[in-house]
């Protein structure tokens, strides 16, 4: 058989392919298990600098996860091409030293919960399939083919092992995904259900974005590269620290206590001036202030250490879980059991601070302490301990560079200033004077406000600017930040062409 120069990179592409699909499949039938690729992935957000993370979350949104593991993956291949062509005993070489990193990456990953035995696994099995597929393919290459090896029989076996590398990355990420019991879970009717909508909470104006927003368009910001499927049974949630009774709950234990029902909006920090990584949702849940107070908070506590089951932690003032904005432990999202994106099967929920410091998703632990004695995930990366949501607006319609007719043109969209409300919303055009715009009925403190301001629009290309006035009368500061450390500022702005009439 003749060898072509690609032999070498395609016997490396499939047999560390079928390494790695072997590995996914594997790792998701094994429950606390972090896949090989998951474990580099998750390393590297940990990693990155905070301002590259910015830089990604501004430049490519909720795709941001999609397209670090399509970098891995890439990044991979091309090691894993070269391996190939460095022949049988280099690339053997190569491949035993990724191997050997991704044992080291998967042994101290924060999602990964399994005993260390149990978390190597998927890397044994991608380390066995990857170097003794090479072997194989590379056999042929220097002159030790089988007798009647051929290139025939070569891509047969190209042909199997991808479909090994396909197959296992299907069955990893689809067929072999532990069920969750979510479909079973029926939420409780609350002992304190949510005021009724006022009449005109809601303005008519196409293309506003909705008083509640829809679970599956609302924002999704968080280092999960896999969504974690945390199963009912068996989940505990665990309060401990500084406590008189250390407490643990299964997920029907935290179903029997009072449930309350809440509209809350919530934002997260690295929403830029006028983004969209804010959402107004009713939630169900317990309080935080009923679960502390059945423990009992010992003198000195002042913060409060969440843990999510993937090894996230959060660090929230302890003040903001026991007084009276009613912090949820919460179970249920628009009237149905949380997403698995938005941290089913429990979550936290703390009106008037940004999530970072307080939406901690599939949580499992809450440990009472001291801001002093811990740093959170994103507070050891330069962000503020502790971060109040500031007053925030956004022009939904007409969206910037949009072409619009002249005459009168409604300018619309949401306002925000969690634990204060808004009070006024103004508009102006081309930096003139502010013209007040007509706010929808106030439903809470803790929820946005619509508005809408009609405009004479005039052919031309025009600046518009949006600021809003909180209840106590403080106005949202033009001064332009960006979102570290605790979150950004600035007067939200659109440029709209008028066309000539």
């Amino acid at each position: 058989m003749k060898w072509s120069k690609l032999h070498g990179p395609v016997a490396g592409l499939l047999a560390g392919g079928a390494g790695v699909g072997a590995s996914e499949a594997v790792a998701a039938a094994l429950p606390g298990v972090t896949s090989p690729v998951l474990a580099v992935a998750n390393r590297i957000i940990d990693w990155t600098p905070r301002q590259l993370k910015e830089f990604a979350i501004e430049q490519f949104g909720t795709k941001d996860k999609p397209i670090l593991i399509a970098s891995v993956i890439a990044g991979m291949m091309l090691t894993l091409a070269v391996a190939g062509a460095l022949g049988r005993r280099r690339g053997i070489g190569v491949f035993s030293l990724l191997v050997a990193v991704a044992g080291v990456l998967v042994l101290f990953d924060r999602a990964s919960t399994a005993n260390p035995a149990v978390r190597l696994l998927p890397v044994l099995v991608l380390g066995a399939v990857a170097i003794l597929s090479l072997t194989w393919l590379l056999r042929a290459r220097e002159a030790e083919a089988p007798e009647g090896f051929d290139r025939r029989q070569f891509l047969v076996a190209a042909a199997g092992l991808s479909a090994v590398a396909i197959g296992g990355t299907v069955a990893g990420r689809t067929v072999l995904k532990r069920g969750t019991g979510r479909g079973g879970v029926r939420i409780p009717t609350p002992v304190s259900a949510a005021p009724p909508l006022p009449s005109g909470a809601s303005l008519d104006v196409p293309g506003l974005t909705p008083y509640l927003t829809p679970n599956n368009t609302f924002y999704r910001v968080d280092t999960a590269l896999s969504v974690p499927r945390v199963p009912v049974d068996g989940y505990r949630l665990r309060i401990r620290g500084l406590v008189d009774e250390p407490l643990e709950l299964s997920f029907n234990e935290l179903l029997e206590l009072p449930l309350v029902e809440r509209r809350i909006t919530l934002t997260c920090v690295s929403q830029p001036v006028g983004g969209p990584y804010v959402g107004n949702a009713t939630w169900i849940g317990v309080r935080t202030k009923d679960l502390l107070e059945r423990v009992g908070v010992k003198q000195g506590a002042d913060a409060v250490k969440s843990t999510s089951v993937d090894g996230m932690t959060i660090g929230t003032p302890l003040e903001a879980l026991l007084d009276d904005r009613e912090a949820l432990i919460a179970v249920a999202m628009n009237g149905e059991p949380l997403p698995l994106e938005h941290g089913f099967p429990v979550r936290m929920v703390v009106p008037g601070l940004y999530g970072y410091v307080s939406a901690t998703k599939w949580l499992n632990e809450l440990e009472v302490t001291r801001f002093a004695d811990f740093e959170a995930y994103w507070t050891s990366r330069g962000y503020a301990a502790e971060a109040p949501i500031k007053t925030g607006s956004r022009i939904d319609v007409p969206r910037s560079f949009a072409r619009v007719k002249p005459g009168r043109t409604p300018v619309a969209g949401v306002a925000w200033a969690q634990q204060r409300g808004i009070e006024r919303v103004e508009v102006r055009v081309d930096g003139g004077a502010w013209n007040e715009a007509r706010l929808a009925a106030k439903d809470g403190i803790n929820s946005w406000r619509q508005w809408v301001w009609d405009w004479d629009a005039t052919p031309g290309m025009h600046q518009l600017q949006v600021r809003a006035t909180d209840a106590t009368g403080a106005p949202q500061t033009e001064e332009r930040v960006g979102i570290a450390p605790d979150g950004a500022t600035g007067w939200p702005s659109v440029s709209v062409n008028v066309l000539e009439s």
